[in-house]
């Protein structure tokens, strides 16, 4: 097994912040897609704001209160189910609208909901899964977008084990995965013992 980080000179990143693996998928990553000041500013406003919720899921039989806290946006009233939790969407807000087309000028995507999660500290995470459930459809583009503590975020291919990636998502950091990702890769938030503070994520993502 061999890890690299997306930073790192040993991973070709073309000029726009993309890479390409292989079986038409690709990541861009944009490192400062907002600016420090910005990102305390957005930061502050979600936590506060944001009616978060717990929901419990159940995994290999037992079930447990999920290791973060999440809420869904969306302009529509479709729900969105994963891992046996259905969620309910709150009206997007004009803050979320505002980042949503500061990213649909970079993807030229029309997204239509967000999930945002709070990883309250190192304790909080989020296993092994891939973003493929039915109502995304074929081939779903993911847009990510971190405020708050620096996580790395895991990715493995799903049948070549020696495919794995490790990478930094730092705040006001953008990552987008398009094209076959989520049908060949598994991705994650994992746990760390590191004194962590909290990180906001809204991964963007269009409901059909």
């Amino acid at each position: 097994m061999f890890e690299v980080l997306l930073m790192s000179e040993s991973l070709n990143i073309h000029k726009d912040g993309t890479v390409n693996l292989f079986q038409d998928t690709t990541l861009r990553y944009f490192e400062n897609f907002y600016s420090e000041e910005e990102t305390k500013t957005i930061f502050e406003e979600l936590y506060l704001q944001t009616s978060w919720q717990q929901d419990n899921i159940t995994v290999f039989g037992k079930t447990y209160a999920q290791p973060r806290l999440t809420a869904l946006f969306s302009n529509n009233s479709q729900t969105y189910s994963y891992s046996g939790i259905r969620m309910h969407p709150n009206m997007i807000t004009p803050q979320l609208i505002s980042i949503q087309q500061k990213i649909s000028k970079v993807c030229n995507y029309d997204f239509n909901s967000v999930l945002l999660n709070l990883y309250r500290d190192g304790k909080d995470s989020n296993g092994w899964h891939s973003d493929n459930e039915k109502e995304l459809g074929e081939n779903p583009v993911i847009a990510s977008v971190s405020f708050g503590a620096s996580r790395f975020f895991h990715m493995k291919h799903k049948s070549i084990k020696e495919l794995f990636l490790k990478i930094p998502l730092t705040t006001g950091s953008l990552m987008i995965m398009e094209g076959t990702t989520q049908k060949y890769w598994l991705h994650k938030i994992a746990k760390t013992a590191r004194p962590v503070e909290s990180r906001i994520n809204l991964t963007f993502r269009k409901i059909i």
